[in-house]
């Protein structure tokens, strides 16, 4: 065979050569990695890479958010049109949303004042007007939002994506769960890992200290060097290694082992992304002050290094919970996040990440269209409150191929259950793992026998959220 090549110098042909070598050192520490993760295979090109759950925790009220029903002011006072609503608790007549919404963006999208500078958002974001979920109550929809499952221990949605995509850094946990003051109502089951491998579970962090040693226990050794620290932790691993040779069949050894070295790498890499004050004063102020501000601006720098999964609750229990005075609960509950939400959106963009960053925003559930009726013991003499409601509530979702600017489903005139193209968690579900790569069928595992996957044997895609 005659090949006709052209010349080269001998410069030219070591670069490559070295070119060539690089590109077969590369090839073989990926196919390594792979290997050494057991990923899954992706079935459709991913367009987002990570995801920033903003948890409404106990339930914020659809119909003074996001899903604008003028019919409330026309009924308030007044039985519903449909007659008394079959709730977990007694209500009465319909109560009209104390807040003013209005239209933003060029899409138009009617949002409460309560959200405004998010609301400046609205082209970015697709409102999801028609969710429902199972049943009305916290925990049993907690889990349901969180794992796909209302009554089983199962892998939560942060464990499923860092399972299905592997870390981008090995030194900071790919799953970050962060709560100030405490944890949710179900506490750490919302980010177990159940029966999937250990490292895949979701770290929690108390976002309401501000320095990172508070932040993280442990996070720095006060009494054994860097060299002894490492010399301590090979020994370590050597016996555990040891230990978990006679026993091929417990994976939570070697989690165990990850876990231990996990934490030796964190001490330098957490140190700096968990310090806000790093940043800029610009960027700083754009987020305001308070806890979740703090833990907005945290989510962004985490997500810039790599890690996966982030979570970020609004507070210990489940403070979106008002039975009783809703007007001034969520006044001053979207006081604290609203300001954070926008400037997360805003950093996102401007660093060049919300096309890769999926961010979800919602609660369990939403609220009733009618008031709660008072009952002794709880809200005694209060009629301003309203009921849980898993008929019909309000999600969002923004960036990470995510087609904004529109509004998907709807619920009644009053908002009381879905009527239009009703989304599902499970649906939800579905749609989140299509825009990271996977079709929901797809992403298993094998425990017990049976092929596990997040959506069980549930769950169609909502393609018209997808751009």
């Amino acid at each position: 065979m005659n090949l006709h090549l052209p010349p080269f110098t001998r410069r030219e042909m070591l670069r490559r050569c070295g070119t060539g070598l690089g590109a077969i050192a590369l090839s073989d520490m990926l196919t390594r990695e792979v290997a050494a993760e057991g990923l899954p295979p992706l079935q459709f090109p991913p367009k987002a890479k990570y995801v920033i759950h903003l948890f409404m925790n106990g339930g914020p009220s659809h119909v003074d958010t996001f899903d604008y029903k003028p019919a409330l002011a026309k009924f308030d006072g007044k039985t519903a049109p449909t007659g008394t609503l079959k709730t977990e608790r007694p209500t009465g007549n319909v109560m009209g949303s104390p807040f003013k919404f209005k239209p933003y963006g060029e899409s138009g999208i009617q949002v409460s004042e309560l959200f405004a500078k998010t609301a400046e958002h609205i082209d970015d974001i697709c409102v999801i007007n028609s969710m429902r979920a199972n049943v009305p109550n916290h925990e049993p929809s907690l889990m349901l939002m969180n794992t796909g499952e209302a009554r089983l221990v199962r892998p939560s949605v942060g464990s499923w994506m860092t399972y299905g995509l592997g870390s981008e850094n090995e030194n900071l946990p790919s799953f970050i769960v962060m709560c100030p003051g405490g944890y949710p109502i179900k506490e750490s089951q919302n980010w177990q890992n159940s029966f999937l491998p250990g490292k895949y579970q979701g770290t929690y962090v108390d976002s309401s200290h501000e320095r990172v040693e508070k932040l993280i226990d442990n996070i720095r050794s006060q009494g054994v060097s860097e060299h002894d620290q490492r010399a301590q932790l090979d020994l370590l691993a050597s016996l555990n290694h040891a230990h978990a040779a006679q026993r091929p069949d417990d994976p939570r050894l070697e989690s165990r082992i990850e876990s231990f070295e996990l934490a030796y790498r964190m001490q330098y890499e957490a140190s700096d992304a968990f310090d806000v004050s790093r940043e800029t004063a610009a960027v700083l102020d754009s987020y305001g002050t308070g806890d979740f501000a703090r833990q907005s601006l945290i989510a962004r720098r985490l997500v810039e290094r790599g890690v996966r999964y982030v979570q970020l609750y609004t507070g210990a229990g489940q403070p979106w919970d008002n039975h009783d005075d809703l007007a001034d609960g969520h006044r001053r509950l979207a006081k604290q996040v609203d300001q954070p939400i926008a400037a997360l959106l805003s950093d996102l963009k401007r660093l060049g990440l919300l096309d890769e960053t999926l961010v979800l925003w919602g609660g369990e559930f939403g609220r009733t269209p009618v008031v709660e009726m008072p009952k002794k013991g709880t809200n005694a003499g209060k009629m301003n409150g309203r009921d849980h409601n898993h008929h019909g509530f309000t999600v969002w979702m923004a960036g990470g191929g995510v087609k904004g600017g529109q509004t998907i489903g709807a619920t009644d005139e009053i908002g009381f259950q879905a009527v239009e193209n009703r989304v599902h968690v499970h649906d939800l579900h579905a749609t989140m793992l299509k825009l990271m790569g996977f079709d929901h069928k797809k992403l298993t595992y094998r425990y017990a026998g049976r092929d596990f996957r997040l959506t069980d044997v549930h769950g169609r895609v909502v393609e018209d959220l997808i751009a």
